[in-house]
């Protein structure tokens, strides 16, 4: 029995070695209790700290180690498929290499697969300590609406940390799309999921890599590329204007015919156009963002470009 842990690591120079301490241990322990063994895939998505030269070192000291290094930075969700496309194991696991993901929780997700009737191990928060409150208020608001507009089900407070089995790696890896959006993937393959719960983990050293902006444009990622609702509400806005402009010039015809001063209230009719205009432009925008999309997917080009593994350097 075989297990593939896959990490992946952006400037993670000072969580790695750790991290590989921590995950060694348990794997000790988890071989004497469930039999298994393992291989570790530390992603390396363009780092400019050492992160690559210790995940080097590590496989010179641990054959069990392998690794993965992108020619620049693309990103996690890049990191995530490369991880799934190298695993060879017959359960794969995820996790971050900041230790907010315990592996002491592997042993518990694989009872789960080996003794209960599941297809994956998830883990999910429970509390978001250490977090700004804006952040965490805009995050609870987008798993909300996208729960109400997707068909994914996508848990509140999901981490990308599980372990699967190897029949539900193979659907993830029969989903080739090139704008990947894991959490929603997770959910639309199906499958039975156990989710184990934990008390938010702080990071065990380095810095965040997501900041508000980029967790914006994630949450965009996920709603574009799990509903077309944005589609429908930009077309029912646009419906709903057209009604309104008809409504407004048969008020205005009547007015000048009862009153005769049709000039009139020219602010307000200002400031109508801009609202109007404004509208039409957060359209175009929906339709822009679902265009570029499609783009994007037509040109066929490589999630990630590999520059090393660790075959290169067994030479």
């Amino acid at each position: 029995m075989l297990l593939s842990i896959i990490v992946p690591c952006y400037n993670e120079q000072e969580s790695l070695p750790l991290f590989y301490k921590e995950i060694t241990r348990v794997a000790s322990e988890m071989k004497q209790s469930h039999g298994a063994e393992f291989e570790f895939i530390f992603v390396d998505d363009g780092s400019k700290d050492s992160t690559l030269a210790i995940a080097r070192e590590l496989h010179r000291q641990d054959k069990r180690v392998r690794y993965i290094s992108f020619s620049r930075n693309f990103g996690k969700e890049a990191g995530i498929l490369a991880g799934l496309q190298a695993a060879k194991g017959d359960y794969v696991a995820m996790m971050d290499a900041d230790l907010q993901d315990p592996p002491a929780l592997l042993p518990q997700m694989l009872d789960a697969l080996l003794h209960e009737d599941y297809d994956c191990a998830a883990t999910r928060r429970t509390t978001r300590q250490g977090e700004p409150p804006i952040r965490s208020f805009f995050a609870r608001m987008f798993y909300k609406l996208i729960n109400k507009m997707s068909d994914a089900d996508i848990v509140d407070g999901a981490r990308d940390y599980r372990l699967m089995r190897r029949r539900m790696v193979d659907a993830i890896l029969s989903m080739p799309e090139y704008n990947r959006f894991s959490k929603g993937i997770f959910g639309w393959v199906g499958f039975k999921t156990k989710w184990l719960e934990y008390v938010n983990v702080e990071r065990v050293a380095g810095e965040t890599k997501w900041n508000f902006w980029k967790l914006f444009l994630y949450s965009l990622e996920g709603i574009i590329g799990f509903s077309t609702a944005p589609l429908a509400i930009a077309s029912l806005m646009g419906m709903f204007f057209c009604l309104l402009a008809f409504v407004m010039i048969i008020v205005i015809i009547v007015r000048t015919l009862l009153f005769g001063d049709p000039t009139s209230g020219w602010p307000s009719m200002v400031c109508i156009i801009f609202l109007c205009s404004g509208v039409q432009l957060f359209c175009m925008g929906v339709l822009g963002q679902y265009l570029a999309k499609t783009y994007l997917e037509t040109k066929h080009r490589p999630v990630y470009i590999t520059r090393e593994t660790e075959e290169d350097l067994d030479g």
